[in-house]
């Protein structure tokens, strides 16, 4: 419906229903939280991106059946549907070996002899997620993005704006992965503190083998932080202008690329992996095997 001359009541009427909508879905949100299993905001935003991919697909079929009708190259439209699909399945395996890709820091535990006894000793590891950024710098750099096409179209710098305006454009991809590779290093920055936790580490009486406890090993996990937050960032920048190059590559509309990479698939593989893991601990603290490791729930220990 259009409003040619939207009033006071309107904007009203629009901004309790929007706001109502939001609480709504919040308190939604809360009860599968409290209730289920996981992030229930997280689930509900999971839930709308895949509810937008089965229309999506049907339009490849749509497209099959106009080419049929006026007599073109079908088996192209068909080829355009297998190579989305196979695209498809390859970034989701390519976005879970990322979102479990860990580097472990193997980790000894000082020996502590009491009378006889002797305590301490083991060797575990220190697990460093690659990209433990998430999804976030991908959000932020498609937001702030945005606003230097803003600032400079209200200076009527038009030919500086023109750059940035088209997603698709040399200049747009380039500061769309640059702020993704500064934002990944941002917010890693802030999540992970190394002079902490190698303070804790001494404080507990462990060691890395071969790096001396305290600023040693935090200049230690600090560097190995930075490498492995590379790969992170070059993967989340990947994923970032996958759609783009998939859109002009088969063809398609930039709404149906998007499923190829972008917030969407990393939000939907994280929070899918997050249910997992949450569901695979409450099997085993009911004494369950789990079923992901024999593919099924195999029963109650004896």
């Amino acid at each position: 419906m259009v409003i040619g001359e939207p009033g006071l009541w309107f904007w009203f009427r629009t901004v309790l229903a929007l706001t109502t909508g939001t609480v709504f879905l919040m308190w939604i949100g809360e009860q599968i939280t409290e209730f289920g299993i996981g992030n229930g905001i997280s689930l509900i935003i999971m839930a709308g991106i895949i509810a937008a991919l089965p229309p999506s697909i049907f339009q490849f079929f749509q497209n099959m059946k106009v080419a049929a009708a006026a007599g073109t190259n079908v088996p192209a439209e068909a080829m355009k549907f297998f190579a989305f699909i196979g695209l498809f399945i390859v970034v989701t395996v390519a976005v879970v070996i990322m979102q479990l890709g860990q580097r472990r820091i193997p980790v000894q535990q000082a020996k502590h002899t009491r009378g006889r006894r002797v305590y301490g000793g083991q060797r575990h590891y220190l697990p460093l997620k690659v990209n433990s950024a998430g999804v976030m710098p991908v959000i932020f750099a498609q937001s702030l993005i945005i606003l230097p096409t803003a600032v400079f179209s209200a200076f009527n710098w038009r030919w500086i704006s023109d750059l940035l305006s088209s997603p698709d454009g040399f200049w747009y991809i380039t500061v769309q992965v640059c702020l993704v590779f500064f934002f990944t290093y941002f917010w890693t920055s802030l999540t992970f503190n190394p002079v902490e936790m190698a303070s804790n580490m001494k404080e507990h009486g462990s060691f890395i083998p071969g790096i001396r406890p305290g600023r040693k090993t935090a200049d230690y996990l600090e560097h190995i932080m930075n490498r492995i937050t590379l790969v992170g960032s070059a993967f989340l920048a990947a994923i970032t202008v996958f759609p783009t190059i998939a859109a002009g590559g088969l063809g398609i509309n930039f709404m149906l690329a998007s499923f190829l990479g972008g917030t969407g698939i990393l939000i939907v593989v994280g929070v899918a992996l997050d249910v997992v893991q949450k569901i695979e601990s409450h099997l085993l603290m009911r004494h369950y095997e789990g079923f992901m490791k024999a593919g099924k729930v195999k029963g109650r220990r004896n």
